[in-house]
């Protein structure tokens, strides 16, 4: 694996442990009755949804949670107006452990009295119950700015104990993210130093005489590290056709410069014909990725070209 790699790893294999005992799965119930937030909520409707409301916290100091709900829905259906019944109904779900209905019904509530502290209360509890620390905590700072209790203060440290473990996480984070980055800088510079360090012993445009078969096969290899084709020129002193071709093949080096021009004089460079087996002179063999992909015996310097043109694409 490499440095890189396990940076990576190192990033997604932070161990974060938070205070999850009160934390459950997301409710997923029909939404209770809202009430129709049009009608015309007429003092008697007032008194009656009041007095339901009365009923449903009896109940919720009798352990009878559903029936408080029931309560606070036929209130709200009267005065679907009222901020401070769907608060409290909010604070029963809370109770009864169901933080996607409380969440409606907080929101429902600051959509009438945005200041009202029960209903910032109730949706940093249920946050809290989904485990959605950072926001819940927001959400029980802003309760307790409107209206401190000291439940909200004992819940809102135990939510702030949380979300600052999601802080130091994402702050770890963000310095191994940049650690990576630096590490991936420093890798990618080394490669494109030692590229251009193989590049600038290719000779581009140029044509490279070779003196022995390692200094051959090094060459081979650094146009393989570089993806460039490599073409492979077996020449001799007293060969009189290679005396016509040698300029010309200067001439095709410099047209076609991110291809390895080689030119390797067979009685000076020992074993260098028993490499490819060469068995007569001038000939080409055009190596690419290791892979001879080309050669010829004699042949003409357009039909070189031609190959050349078309393997260095």
């Amino acid at each position: 694996m490499s440095k890189v790699d396990m940076a990576e790893k190192e990033i997604f294999d932070l161990d974060v442990k938070f205070d999850n005992a009160e934390v459950v799965d997301p409710d997923f119930d029909p939404p209770a009755k809202m009430g129709n937030p049009y009608i015309e909520v007429t003092e008697e409707k007032k008194e009656a949804a009041q007095l339901l409301k009365s009923k449903a916290m009896d109940a919720v100091l009798e352990g009878k949670l559903n029936e408080a709900i029931d309560r606070l829905t036929e209130a709200i259906v009267l005065n679907p107006k009222s901020a401070i019944l769907f608060a409290s109904r909010a604070t029963v779900f809370v109770k009864l452990k169901k933080p996607n209905a409380a969440n409606r019904d907080a929101d429902a509530a600051l959509k009438i009295d945005p200041h009202l502290a029960k209903a910032y209360k109730a949706l940093g509890m249920s946050r809290a119950l989904l485990g959605l620390w950072e926001i819940a905590a927001s959400d029980l700072h802003e309760a307790s700015k409107l209206d401190f209790d000291e439940e909200t203060s004992t819940l809102l440290k135990k939510v702030e104990a949380n979300a600052k473990k999601i802080e130091e996480h994402w702050e770890k984070h963000e310095q191994l993210c940049k650690e990576r980055e630096i590490r991936k800088a420093e890798i990618e510079r080394q490669r494109l130093a030692q590229e251009a360090k193989v590049a600038s012993d290719l000779k581009d445009g140029e044509v490279i005489v070779i003196k022995s078969v390692g200094e051959l096969n090094a060459k081979l290899k650094a146009a393989t590290e570089l993806s460039r084709l490599a073409i492979i020129y077996f020449t001799a002193k007293w060969c009189g056709p290679c005396r016509y071709i040698s300029p010309k093949y200067e001439a095709l080096a410099a047209k076609y410069p991110k291809a390895v021009f080689l030119k390797v004089d067979i009685e000076e460079v020992e074993d260098s014909t028993d490499l490819l087996n060469v068995r007569s002179i001038p000939c080409f063999y055009l190596s690419q990725n290791g892979v001879i992909v080309g050669q010829g015996l004699n042949i003409s310097l357009h039909s070189l070209e031609q190959q050349i043109a078309h393997h260095a694409r």
